[in-house]
């Protein structure tokens, strides 16, 4: 028997890997043992103890370095393809991501916190893919939110309009760059409608760029996000984002323009899924990321 092995504590620990690389599936990538230990399901693990897990769980394996079920082997290359691509493309798409947000702060004083989520979060950010944010803004302002990420996010990509693009970047005049991925108003965050484990790993791998003491406040309000993932305790590390020496008045942006925002948002909202009419798996993975975000998708309702 191998030293410091313990049958209740090592079948607790092979059940929070499996539901952990069930999570990370669902999401479409996949771990080193290091990287998932410290981020694991139910709190921290060594690299030790997910190598032993891995070992002592059938449905999992090793591939390319990778903790994988056995039914996805075929995509660790893939995945690992994505990662050495993140490593080559991460730094230059965040410096470009923090002049971004320091342009949306400054425009928008509504917004009180921005992070940066997806794959330029997790660690699989290739040239092709667009830069997901997460905000936090005042009540009433979701969809102006939106609509101003948007027409930022136009001005900004044309002067990159030599990225690499995918079925999902590719526009007629500039690429899709940066995208609003959810949209939580303040009250929203007081409690999270959603507490799940999937919403608890989206907040702890986001990145905050802006308003890093706002993420803060909306971990300690949902207590529940821990049982999950206890890491999310620790203090959130921002990435470096100089504050804007000047932010537009807040009186430009009342809340009785949100409606106005929202027809708006509407429209543009259906222009790009008509750009994605001939790909459906570009629509396929629009719609599984819009499940994942309910209730908090915007454009879910009548009208």
């Amino acid at each position: 028997m191998a030293v410091g092995y313990s049958p209740d504590r090592s079948a607790s620990t092979s059940d929070r890997v499996l539901q952990h690389v069930d999570l990370l599936r669902r999401r479409g990538y996949a771990l080193t043992p290091d990287r998932l230990g410290a981020l694991c399901l139910g709190g921290e693990l060594s690299e030790a103890e997910v190598r032993w897990a891995v070992a002592a769980t059938p449905e999992l394996t090793l591939a390319d370095d990778l903790v994988v079920d056995r039914a996805a082997v075929e995509r660790a290359g893939e995945i690992r393809s994505r990662a050495k691509a993140h490593d080559a493309q991460a730094a230059r798409y965040l410096q470009m991501t923090a002049r971004f947000v320091r342009s949306l702060v400054a425009a928008a004083p509504f917004v009180r916190g921005v992070s940066v989520a997806g794959s330029l979060a997790s660690g699989g950010f290739r040239a092709s893919d667009d830069v997901d944010l997460n905000l936090i803004v005042d009540d009433g302002h979701r969809h102006l939110a939106y609509v101003i990420v948007n027409l930022l996010g136009i001005t900004h990509a044309l002067a990159h309009r030599g990225k690499a693009v995918d079925d999902l970047t590719r526009r007629p005049v500039a690429p899709r760059l940066m995208t609003a991925n959810l949209i939580l108003e303040r009250s929203e965050c007081h409690p999270l409608v959603r507490q799940d484990e999937d919403m608890a790993y989206e907040l702890l791998v986001a990145k905050p760029m802006f308003g890093v003491e706002v993420f803060e406040e909306l971990i300690d309000s949902n207590p529940a996000l821990l049982d999950h993932f206890p890491q999310l305790a620790a203090k959130f590390r921002p990435l470096t984002v100089d504050p804007p020496g000047w932010r537009a008045p807040a009186w430009l942006f009342p809340a009785s323009l949100d409606g106005v925002a929202r027809g708006i948002g509407r429209a543009a909202w259906r222009y790009m899924q008509w750009t994605r009419r001939d790909h459906p798996a570009a629509l396929s993975r629009v719609a599984y990321v819009r499940e994942t975000m309910r209730p908090y998708t915007l454009f879910d309702g009548p009208g």
